[in-house]
């Protein structure tokens, strides 16, 4: 008896292939770019773009300014979206999200108010405490079998009271940016490790060089640019790369795929899913803990009521970015593309004579347009089914 060479086990199919064999089939490139789940997002994003190019092209949206402000926009809900969508495909969901982001905001701007501390030693200390309610979550939802949808909504309820609760036992409020003389952005200001990483923007002295050029200029006036790219829309693209990089390029993305398609055939090939689901519910706090600083850095303050609705915004954005509701199948940079969207969608309504409260409309039938194409792509597409 013969067996092939080691490292020939993609061999024969290729042989079986290049000999007619009628029980394979080649799966062209179209079918193949169909199937991948960022094609939603894609087709979403060009839609988008062409419907305001053509209602907004002259209003200044598309300026160096207008770029800036739906950029920004994006970022803020792309940098949840990611680890919402880790999650997702993960098989889990986290409703937190949005109290999170109320609370790590109170975590960083009290410390550093009322008990002295260094933002550079706050930041930390919000991260932390992220992390670990992160991981209480997610222990919950593993060693109970409780579905992650009720866990993390009693966490959505039990955060939220915590923020305001804590801010007014502490504070005697809810909305905190100064206390006896000292405000959080004089403290940011004054905390070089805080403002480098989250104030401000990157790039600076490219854009000035382009606005002498010529090149870009900030509105319709016609004003240059001499600002850059703001460092929420860096620490986004940073961290879509390596969301997109862990899932697609290493075993822990391996692992999040398989915990999501069936956890217990997971399981059963030695693949660790509680630990797997506990780091992405980490991960998840720890995106939202995020969102929190440089929410805390752009404004200036904290608010216990911050980051309503946030946690259904990064699912929507996760789900038209190909997630499976069911888990097992996304993209990273399908929700990042979610995001973009939303960001447009949001801020490009403002450049039009549109009344804003379309805005949830359309976010609604996103939704469902996404949920219908994943489905008709999974089953079509990704199946082989004509």
């Amino acid at each position: 008896m013969s067996s092939a060479p080691v490292g020939t086990a993609g061999a024969l199919p290729v042989q079986a292939a290049a000999s007619g064999d009628e029980r394979l089939r080649e799966i062209g490139a179209v079918r193949r770019f169909l199937a991948r789940p960022e094609f939603g997002s894609i087709s979403g994003a060009v839609l988008v773009f062409l419907l305001f190019g053509a209602v907004a092209g002259d209003s200044g949206m598309f300026s160096a300014e207008g770029i800036v402000n739906w950029a920004t926009v994006a970022a803020f809900l792309g940098i949840i979206a990611v680890g919402a969508a880790l999650l997702m495909i993960g098989g889990e969901f986290d409703l937190s999200i949005g109290s999170m982001i109320g609370f790590a905001g109170m975590m960083v701007a009290i410390p550093a108010l009322y008990w002295g501390w260094p933002l550079w030693l706050a930041v930390p200390f919000a991260f932390v405490l992220a992390g670990l309610l992160g991981a209480f979550n997610g222990y919950i939802v593993v060693r109970t079998g409780l579905p992650s949808f009720i866990v993390t909504l009693a966490f959505y309820f039990i955060l939220r009271g915590m923020a305001l609760a804590l801010s007014t036992l502490l504070t005697g409020k809810t909305i905190i940016s100064a206390n006896e003389g000292a405000s959080l952005r004089e403290l940011a200001a004054a905390d070089p490790v805080f403002s480098t990483l989250f104030t401000g923007h990157v790039l600076t002295g490219l854009f000035n060089q382009l606005a002498q050029w010529g090149w870009i200029h900030a509105g319709s006036d016609g004003a240059a640019l001499a600002v850059g790219v703001p460092k929420v829309v860096a620490w986004w693209l940073g961290l879509t790369a390596v969301g997109a990089f862990l899932l697609a390029r290493t075993r822990f993305g391996n692992w999040i795929m398989a915990t999501g398609g069936d956890a217990n055939a997971a399981k059963n090939t030695g693949i660790p899913v509680a630990r797997v689901k506990i780091g992405l519910f980490m991960l998840s706090a720890l995106c939202a803990t995020l969102f929190a600083v440089l929410q805390v850095a752009d404004a200036g303050s904290a608010a216990a009521d911050r980051g309503l609705q946030k946690e259904f915004e990064a699912i929507i954005a996760a789900v038209i970015g190909g997630c499976l509701l069911t888990g097992g199948y996304g993209s990273v940079l399908g929700a990042a593309l979610g995001a973009l969207i939303f960001g447009v969608v949001q801020i490009g309504i403002g450049y039009t004579s549109i009344d804003n409260n379309w805005y949830r409309v359309f976010l609604g039938g996103m939704l469902l347009a996404a949920v219908l194409f994943n489905n008709y792509v999974r089953r079509r597409v990704a199946l082989g089914r004509r």
